[in-house]
Parts: structure tokens; C-alpha cells; sequence
């Protein structure tokens, strides 16, 4: 039995991550940390009785759960996007360090890792492509880690239309051009369930990699 310490587990992925572990057989919940609950990571890591951590929060919450983590030498899966990946890397390099996996993913929905493979091949044929991200208005970063994710495997110098507005959850288009032709690929999610199977994956299979900074869902499919 792995048990999860879940930071962020009163937020809108959190409930949905909170029902997936618990009809897990594999996984339970060790500690809920949220401000809202009464609880914070500090207070879980410190009880002692996890396993390894997801962090679900808000942007300005992604270095000190890092931190956190490396100093209880405890892994943790990263879904929370907001750090620059130059920070990201100095943080991977503290954990390797201090002998402690750090798995980090731009977004754990399956169709999404297949939305930038598509996007960064169709990019080797087509010259031209923007993306446009949409998303709930209560997302707080832009753009999004999906969209620069995908922005960096097709090349790095992809334009990015960031929209927020209520009532959506997270859809991605990549939009390619060429001679006479567009093509669109698209990625919608339209309940934060389908972020459950990839966050899981990587809660079993955390303590196999090797210490310091894994990124992306597909280092582990």
C-alpha cells in the first residue's frame, strides 16, 4: 500500500485525485493538506506517514512544496505548472542531491502527452503553427505548462493565445500551416477525472526513477 500525502487536496483537480487514490487498492490517502482543511504540507511531511507527495496548489506554492519535499527526502509528483523551467532544473539538481525523486509533468492526461508527440511531428512537415490555450478563469498562470511544454518540442518559437473564461476546464489547439493546407490538432478535457490515471502511474512507478528531475508523462508510458 503507497501512502499519499495530497497537497492541494481541497482544490478542483485535488477532489478528483482525493475519489481516484481512494478506489485505488494500491493507494490511500496518508494526510489532505490545503489551507482550507486546516493543514499544510509542512505539518503532513512532518508526521512522518506518507509515502510520497502530489502537489496540486498554485503557482507561487510549486518551489516551496519542492523544497519541502527535498529537505524530508520525500518524492513527489509535480502537477502544479507556474515555475520556469530554469528553476525547475536547479531544483531537480537539490533533489539528486539530497537523493530524492522529483517528477514533474506539464499535464497528466493521456490525450494531451499524444496532442504535443502529434504536434511536435506534424511541425517537421508543416512551417508554420500558433497554439491556443484555453482554460477556467480561475487558472492563475498563462500561458499554461501545456502549451509551452508543447511549444518547446515543436521548436521553441510557437506563438501562444492564452484565453480564460468560466465554464471551461483545459483544451489545447495547435494549429499548423502550410501551402494550401491547415491542420488542427486538438486536445479537450472536459472533466479533471481524466488528469487521475497519469497522476497515479506516477505515484507507482515515482520510487523507480532515478533521483533528481524526471519530466513528462511519457517517461513513464
Amino acid at each position: 500500500m503507497i501512502r499519499v500525502i495530497l497537497s492541494g487536496a481541497s482544490g478542483q483537480v485535488g477532489r478528483a485525485l482525493v475519489s481516484a487514490i481512494e478506489a485505488d487498492a494500491d493507494l490511500t490517502v496518508a494526510a489532505a493538506a490545503a489551507p482550507s482543511l486546516g493543514i499544510g504540507l509542512a505539518d503532513a511531511l512532518s508526521a512522518g506517514q506518507g509515502d510520497v507527495v502530489v502537489d496540486f496548489t498554485a503557482p507561487e506554492f510549486a518551489e516551496p512544496a519542492c523544497r519541502l519535499c527535498i529537505e524530508a527526502r520525500m518524492p513527489l509528483v509535480l502537477g502544479t505548472s507556474g515555475l520556469a523551467p530554469e528553476r525547475l532544473e536547479e531544483l531537480g539538481a537539490q533533489a539528486a542531491a539530497a537523493g530524492v525523486q522529483l517528477f514533474h509533468a506539464a499535464n497528466f492526461a493521456i490525450g494531451a502527452v499524444l496532442m504535443m508527440q502529434f504536434a511536435e511531428q506534424a511541425r517537421r512537415h508543416l512551417p508554420a503553427a500558433e497554439i491556443v490555450e484555453l482554460h477556467a478563469d480561475t487558472k492563475k498562470d498563462a500561458p499554461s505548462g501545456t502549451s509551452l511544454a508543447t511549444a518547446a518540442r515543436m521548436g521553441g518559437d510557437v506563438p501562444i493565445h492564452s484565453v480564460r473564461l468560466p465554464g471551461m476546464v483545459a483544451h489545447q489547439e495547435v494549429i499548423l500551416g502550410g501551402a494550401g493546407e491547415t491542420l488542427t490538432i486538438r486536445h479537450d478535457t472536459s472533466s479533471r477525472a481524466a488528469f487521475a490515471p497519469g497522476v497515479l502511474l506516477a505515484v507507482k512507478r515515482i520510487r523507480e526513477l532515478p533521483p533528481g528531475l524526471t519530466s513528462g508523462l511519457e517517461a513513464l508510458l
